[in-house]
């Protein structure tokens, strides 16, 4: 709790120079962001932030506390955020929130993302559980992409799925993954789950459970 305490304080003292980061030259910014990690990880050297500036002045700045999709950090997590101060020009947030338009991507009318020379769009990804511990809600999960086996830089394609994955659902969702493994499509899709329906799936595990 005291090292709580004293990134809160700390920040409380410096929050308008944070908030005007962006007026500063590049070398104030640097020396800026150098203090607000260096107090973060005085608190957990495995969490970082995420600063969203508003687009109207009348707005407030957005501190997103992310542990970087890693379960064993999300207490720390939540713990910062639930011990933040309140204060008028900012909003704390725990963990990065979903980005991407689920709907979108149910009608395919979402867009690529690009990886190192890798289009990928969401919507084409299937996905089948493995390995499900139901007392605990993780398991492992098989990954399908459409010309994996002709791209097979594997750790090019984990790391886009899993910020796929982060944008589609939010940095909680791995909560209930302990590892993604991929595999081709295959033209026979009857057994597998549309990525986009990971939440969904979840929920009717909830429900039988």
């Amino acid at each position: 709790m005291r090292a709580i305490n004293t990134f809160w304080n700390w920040f409380q003292d410096n929050n308008q120079t944070i908030k005007n980061i962006l007026n500063e030259t590049p070398k104030n910014q640097k020396h800026i962001f150098f203090w607000l990690n260096k107090h973060l990880h005085y608190y957990c050297k495995e969490i970082d932030f995420i600063i969203g500036f508003p687009k109207k002045p009348t707005d407030k700045t957005k501190l997103i506390i992310t542990a970087n999709g890693n379960p064993e950090y999300f207490k720390q997590v939540v713990d910062l955020i639930d011990n933040a101060p309140r204060l008028r020009t900012w909003i704390f947030v725990a963990f990065i929130q979903p980005m991407e338009d689920i709907e979108k991507m149910i009608d395919k009318l979402d867009n690529p993302y690009v990886f190192k020379g890798i289009t990928i769009k969401a919507s084409d990804l299937m996905f089948l559980p493995l390995n499900c511990d139901e007392s605990c809600k993780k398991f492992d999960i098989m990954v399908y992409l459409k010309n994996y086996n002709i791209h097979c830089n594997t750790k090019t394609w984990r790391e886009a799925i899993y910020i796929i994955m982060q944008d589609i659902f939010g940095e909680n969702v791995y909560e209930h993954i302990n590892f993604v493994q991929l595999a081709q499509l295959s033209d026979n899709e009857d057994d597998l789950i549309h990525l986009h329906d990971f939440q969904a799936f979840l929920d009717i595990l909830n429900l039988e459970n």
